[in-house]
């Protein structure tokens, strides 16, 4: 070995170990994982807004009595709940481990701010949902070419992108590099999103159309949908993020993982405090209405959102279904979306009331179906009451 040489190892933290998982996302460290995932991940965003939300307790004790408050609250997997209306804290509650001030991934609840960022140029009629991706996407791939836009919105659309999550080779995983989140197999090759995306290819033989009624989900399809929101608007994709964040009035800020280019990674980059959680849901709530006046999104299409559902995603308990539209999950008046690992925010549009829940499942692939279940149906249930 030369005396000259200068040594290096891959970063422990990036590094693909067992499961086709890097460290963070393993079941024994996940839980430190995705409290330190904003300052793991390689490529990261900040963006921290000028006024803040003011919030103020008013504690609501029908919440506390809640039988699945209870239960999930109680659960080891548990992190935090934060329920709210308006400017109105109405409960909050806290694992020993974790705090106020925490940030936590929000993995794919980040999808739901593309939908703000559609609503408005829709609005502005800059986009048409039924044109096919190609149309504003000149260079995408077999994959996406002939869908419409609506149907990649919806997640009704089938191609060679897979998101199985007890797969540890589903394309999502493999998709990790891009964001920065663990290593690329060779570490000369950098790809930016939209290079990616262009390598999607279709299904041989096989059409885009889905037929089955339920929602084949890809998180790739919500970040074709971010390049078509930039290439339309001709706004940088951090700007749309930025106005979203200032008309939130985050406290702390949403730190959000981007492409080796600066390209933020709406498909499940984020990273919030909790309280900072319930005002990403409270600007829902008011749909698109920021402090100091300021607006994003359409409150047509948010209602829009509610009535012209697209195909299922899961099943719920007493025969209710939850429905993918225009990248967020949709129940009755509930529009709300699940993150990766144990995570759901929810808000009713009828009643106003938000509900944010964090936890961290530590199973091997980081989901358990009844577990999730109870979850979305517990923060339903809460957004559906009246206090």
């Amino acid at each position: 070995m030369s005396k000259n040489k200068i040594l290096s190892y891959p970063n422990p933290q990036l590094k693909t170990l067992r499961d086709n998982k890097a460290l963070w996302n393993l079941p024994k460290t996940r839980r430190y994982g995705y409290r330190n995932l904003h300052k793991i991940n390689r490529y990261s965003i900040f963006l921290r807004s000028d006024l803040v939300l003011k919030l103020k307790k008013k504690n609501n004790n029908k919440i506390k009595n809640n039988y699945l408050v209870k239960k999930m609250t109680k659960h080891k997997s548990f992190c935090s709940l934060i329920v709210g209306n308006k400017q109105n804290i109405l409960y909050e509650k806290y694992a020993k481990d974790f705090t106020e001030d925490q940030p936590q991934t929000i993995m794919s609840i980040t999808k739901m701010f593309v939908n703000l960022f559609v609503g408005e140029l829709v609005n502005k009629k800059l986009l048409n949902l039924n044109k096919k991706v190609s149309y504003y996407l000149p260079k995408i791939g077999s994959g996406y070419a002939s869908a419409k836009v609506i149907d990649v919105l919806n997640m009704n659309i089938v191609n060679a992108y897979s998101e199985d999550y007890t797969k540890s080779f589903s394309s999502s995983f493999l998709h990790e590099p891009v964001g920065g989140w663990r290593l690329p197999k060779n570490g000369n090759i950098h790809l930016s999103q939209e290079k990616y995306l262009n390598t999607i290819k279709s299904l041989k033989n096989k059409s885009l159309k889905n037929k089955t009624g339920y929602a084949y989900y890809k998180s790739a399809n919500t970040d074709v949908v971010g390049l078509i929101v930039e290439k339309v608007s001709g706004r940088p994709l951090r700007d749309w993020v930025l106005s979203a964040v200032e008309a939130a009035g985050f406290e702390d800020g949403l730190y959000i993982a981007s492409d080796r280019y600066g390209m933020p990674w709406m498909s499940g980059g984020g990273c919030l405090i909790t309280r900072d959680f319930l005002r990403m849901g409270l600007l829902f709530a008011r749909k698109g209405k920021g402090v100091a006046n300021r607006r994003i999104g359409s409150s047509s299409f948010l209602d829009r959102t509610l009535k012209n559902f697209g195909p299922k995603y899961m099943n719920l308990s007493n025969n209710k279904y939850l429905y993918y539209s225009n990248s967020t999950m949709v129940s009755g008046n509930m529009i709300g979306h699940s993150g990766y690992g144990g995570q759901f925010l929810a808000v009713n549009l009828k009643t106003g009331n938000v509900a944010a829940f964090f936890s961290v499942l530590e199973t091997k692939s980081a989901t358990k179906e009844s577990y999730k279940v109870d979850m979305i149906d517990m923060l339903i249930d809460l957004v559906e009451a009246k206090y």
